[in-house]
């Protein structure tokens, strides 16, 4: 087997696991029955499928430019996808979207 053909199965592998997990990340947020479990569908699968396409990308590209975009893309992801999910599960807990009484913890309970 040659380098490159290592490369397109390595890079083929990478696409299709990351879009399998953004797929069950979509069937998460239909199928789980409140807003936290719906964030947590939403972040958790979501990020590393993303990560994973990301990757199966960078190893097709050869451009420096391209693969800096690409290395931008994923880092903005790991920022702000915590961020994001803390701040709609906090949102939801404030406002009493949440259903507080299938938490087994709840740390927010005096805030």
């Amino acid at each position: 087997m040659t380098t490159d053909l290592l490369v397109d199965v390595a890079s083929g592998a990478l696409l299709l696991l990351g879009s399998a997990l953004a797929l069950v990340a979509a069937i998460g947020l239909v199928r789980f029955p409140d807003v936290l479990t719906r964030m947590h569908a939403a972040t958790k699968p979501q990020t590393l499928g993303l990560l994973l396409v990301l990757a199966g990308l960078a190893l097709r590209v050869r451009d420096p430019g391209a693969l800096t975009i690409i290395a931008l893309v994923a880092l903005f992801q790991l920022v702000t996808a915590p961020v994001s999910a803390h701040m709609v599960a906090r949102a939801a807990f404030r406002t009493g979207i949440a259903d507080t009484a299938r938490l087994e913890r709840n740390d927010l309970d005096d805030a």
